[in-house]
């Protein structure tokens, strides 16, 4: 085996399996490599730890220890001196190569895009066999076939040759875990690592099942930031798919304003269920939205903001940001209310920043701020948003109690909705 470097899962799929004799044993249909959930720093995570073996009429997994694969000649040969059956906690904790990834579906991690496999490539170190890249070129295609040799002998000819594409094991996720007992979440692990935008996109090339799968996996967190990214079909496949519990979960780590877009699209009943699921005070912010009518301001306001009493300090407001940890969109307008949320003023983190840490929020607010009135049509606020060059603005009832703001980032998104709605129905 140390004569070996390396070889492809499609030389060795399907080989006979002699003993020490020479004798036939079965027929290799599978390697099974260790599946260790992504972060943990273990150099085993690719190693070939089991072989599925086809005997007589029977299949079964045996330990890759007492198999041996070696080059003669151009051909590959498997050899096995002792037969090591492998437990079901071993076999549940790997993964197979020919089931979970040729001709599958995989994510390539380093390039955030989804690519289908047509070959593995391994290699023999003195510490053992590893996969240690799949092929995703024509060139792993041919060689499945057996044409590569001839193929490549024609175009050289010409001077034409086949690139070679490889993803390196370490930039490879699986999406296929359908054999597998492991959980999903550790399964998907690596997937939490890609931005969301990212995630959004892979989701949505994946079929309905996978992408369901995937996105179940995710932790509640990531969950809610990918499903804000989700074109709106997929969205709603996605709640359709899951589990009401599941999705209120999720719901409650939304904005308001982009769950209430989620459930408008919803049936009454669906909706329904999801909303008396939800905590109560997280409903009911998504239940006064809904009331909006979608040309008014306030159907797309979002009621994730911040305000303060106008006697606070600087050093007091600063200090309370620190302890929430506000989302980025929530910073770009700050608002000052009076006990009964009447809007008195407004300012920026900047505001704060340069100003001394004992002076007063009223010494450093801008009084009576440009804002909307949530009853005020959406054709209102590309003006004030242009005119005053803002990125968010507060919005206001008939009252001046400040009932939330709307961000020039949610605005754009509905623009652009709008716009790839218009032509897909074109």
């Amino acid at each position: 085996m140390t004569s070996l470097t390396t070889f492809y899962l499609s030389g060795i799929i399907g080989k006979e399996v002699f003993d020490a004799d020479g004798e036939a044993i079965g027929r290799l249909k599978d390697l099974l490599v260790s599946a260790v959930p992504s972060g943990q720093a273990d150099p085993d995570q690719q190693l070939v730890i089991g072989v599925r073996l086809k005997i007589r009429k029977k299949t079964g997994f045996y330990s890759f220890s007492a198999f041996r694969i070696s080059k003669a000649r151009e051909m590959l040969n498997v050899t096995c001196t002792k037969l090591i059956e492998l437990s079901a906690d071993e076999v549940d904790n790997g993964l197979l190569l020919v089931e979970n990834i040729l001709d599958k579906q995989i994510v390539d991690l380093n390039g955030r895009k989804l690519v289908r496999v047509n070959d593995v490539r391994l290699a023999t170190l003195p510490s053992g066999t590893y996969a240690i890249a799949v092929d995703i070129g024509i060139d792993g295609i041919l060689r499945r076939i057996g044409i590569a040799g001839p193929i490549k002998r024609l175009l050289s000819i010409f001077r034409i040759s086949i690139p070679t594409r490889f993803i390196l094991w370490d930039d490879v996720q699986a999406i296929d875990f359908s054999n597998l007992n492991i959980k999903l979440s550790k399964s998907y692990a690596r997937l939490q690592t890609l931005h969301p935008s990212d995630l959004a996109d892979i989701l949505e090339d994946l079929g309905k099942e996978s992408s369901t799968s995937v996105f179940s996996a995710l932790d509640e967190e990531k969950a809610a930031d990918v499903l804000e990214e989700l074109e709106t079909d997929a969205q709603i496949h996605i709640v359709e798919s899951l589990p009401v519990t599941k999705m209120a979960d999720v719901f409650e780590k939304m904005p308001a304003d982009e769950v209430a877009d989620i459930i408008d699209e919803l049936e009454d009943d669906k909706a329904e269920l999801l909303l008396r699921e939800m905590e109560e005070e997280s409903s009911q912010e998504v239940r006064e939205l809904l009331e909006y009518d979608d040309d008014l301001v306030g159907s797309i306001m979002t009621t994730d903001y911040l305000s303060f009493s106008s006697n606070k300090t600087v050093e007091e407001v600063l200090t309370e940001l620190r302890v929430k940890k506000p989302e980025a969109a929530e910073l770009y307008n700050l608002f000052v209310t009076e006990k009964d949320d009447k809007l008195i003023g407004t300012f920026n983190l900047r505001d704060l920043v340069v100003s001394e840490p004992d002076k007063t929020i009223s010494q450093i607010m801008k009084s009576e701020p440009v804002s909307l009135y949530d009853d005020q049509s959406t054709s209102a606020i590309a003006e004030v948003v242009s005119k005053y060059n803002l990125l968010a603005v507060p919005v206001i009832d008939q009252n001046e109690q400040l009932q939330g703001m709307v961000v020039v980032d949610d605005v754009v998104e509905d623009l652009i909705s709008e716009r790839r709605t218009r032509r897909r129905r074109k």
